[in-house]
């Protein structure tokens, strides 16, 4: 690991069984992402997963108002993350959006097993830099990197490592041009790890 990264925390959001193909709100090519998202989190000293954790009678779901089908209930397979996804450095888990009447796209709204929140983390390992990956790039990943901004890290959102939900065709397009007005770094895989230097490539 070259020194670029000493400070950089990797934040893997929601990559759940329920956003994949095959899900109950999956996200076109959701899967395709994890391949990319297995090379980065070798180069890493801090990788933190997350999850939408809804109870079953979320504010979130069609049967009670909301926009979406029920998805990613506590406890349900369809909440379990990915199982190609390499979990062995993950650190910390968080889980946010877990009680009914409150919905919560952002990971800083989240909590660990221990009730600490992102920030609180992050900030009790001096991380000073965030590069996102996950799902989706037009909800929850657009506003962990906001509130990434928001807490004064510099962000990096890595684009070949996320996909959109796209109920508009473009809506993933526009999130990531809203990323990068609010002053994020947008990147691709390759990119990030061509900066830890050749020595962390993979072989």
């Amino acid at each position: 690991m070259s020194g670029g990264f000493v400070d950089a925390a990797l934040i893997l959001v929601d990559i759940q069984n329920d956003f994949c193909p095959g899900g109950a709100l999956a996200v076109n090519e959701g899967d395709q992402i994890v391949p990319a998202v297995n090379r980065l989190v070798p180069r890493f000293p801090l990788v933190i997963s997350t999850q939408d954790w809804h109870p079953a009678n979320h504010v979130s779901f069609k049967e009670r108002g909301g926009p979406w089908p029920p998805h990613c209930v506590q406890g349900t397979p369809g909440a379990e993350l990915h199982s190609g996804l390499d979990t062995a450095k993950v650190a910390y888990y968080f889980r946010k959006a877990s009680s009914p009447d409150r919905d919560d796209y952002s990971e800083f709204a989240g909590k660990d097993d221990r009730g600490r929140t992102l920030d609180e983390v992050l900030k009790s390992h001096g991380v000073t830099t965030l590069y996102v990956v996950g799902l989706a790039t037009d909800y929850c990943v657009l506003e962990t990197v906001l509130d990434g901004l928001k807490h004064s890290y510099e962000v990096y959102a890595v684009t070949d490592a996320m996909r959109a939900v796209n109920v508009n065709p473009v809506d993933g397009e526009k999130a990531l041009q809203k990323m990068a007005r609010s002053g994020a770094h947008l990147v691709t895989s390759d990119e990030v790890l061509n900066l830890a230097g050749s020595s962390a490539r993979p072989s």
